[in-house]
């Protein structure tokens, strides 16, 4: 199957795209793709997500006065006129870097708990599967996430999670750090991801999807614990 046909076929077709991504897994060329979309969204969003951290600080006296007048006024000009280096690395190099970081550890950990139910299935299988999946989540969804910044001109104003039901609420508000876990195109991936962990460790589709929700339960009780940790150093 053709890389094209792969990443569409997740889309469009999962059962018989994971089928055959589990009998023949490709991710190289699938990753590659996903990473470059990724860092050219991610320079798009910037400007938007910079926008919106300058605004959180200057709506946050307690943060200046926790950080201290000459630190909070560096911070906001740094802000306010971010390096070429700034704009750029993070989207081009860190931003994928960060990702890759954060596919191999899914693949790691979706192959242990896929121990538990069975035997088949090798880390490269887990990876494709876990790689091609991410079209939805990474390709379509970071689209339609990207679309949204730029037509709200803000990255706090736009989701594509259940945070759209407390509009205007902050980043760090305990709602929408919750809520932001359930996003639309990260739950429809794991559904395919649970398909293609059912073809690569030969169990029923409902295993597979017990695994691949097991994950993003445990995964999202780690995020929100993450979001509620960065929100006591700056509420």
């Amino acid at each position: 199957m053709s890389l094209g046909n792969r990443l569409l076929g997740s889309i469009l077709d999962p059962r018989k795209t994971m089928a055959a991504v589990a009998v023949k897994p490709k991710a190289l060329d699938a990753l590659a793709v996903v990473l470059v979309v990724i860092a050219v969204l991610a320079l798009v969003a910037a400007p938007y997500g910079q926008r919106d951290q300058l605004k959180a600080m200057k709506d946050n006296p307690k943060m200046k006065e926790r950080l201290g007048e000459e630190r909070y006024e560096a911070m906001v000009w740094d802000l306010e006129n971010p390096s070429p280096a700034r704009r750029f690395l993070f989207p081009f190099i860190g931003a994928p870097l960060v990702q890759l970081l954060g596919f191999l550890i899914a693949a790691v950990v979706l192959l242990i708990l896929g121990r538990l139910v069975s035997t088949e299935g090798t880390f490269q299988a887990v990876f494709a599967v876990l790689i091609t999946a991410n079209a939805i989540d990474k390709i379509l969804g970071g689209a339609v996430r990207t679309l949204l910044y730029v037509l709200r001109g803000s990255v706090a104003e736009a989701s594509t999670s259940l945070a759209l039901l407390v509009p205007g609420a902050a980043l760090t508000s305990p709602a929408t750090i919750i809520l932001g876990q359930f996003d639309f195109f990260q739950l429809w991936m794991y559904a395919v991801i649970g398909l293609g962990l059912a073809f690569v460790l030969k169990v029923p589709a409902k295993k597979g999807w017990a695994l691949a929700y097991g994950f993003w339960a445990a995964k999202s009780v780690v995020f929100v614990a993450f979001g509620f940790l960065a929100r006591s150093f700056i509420v």
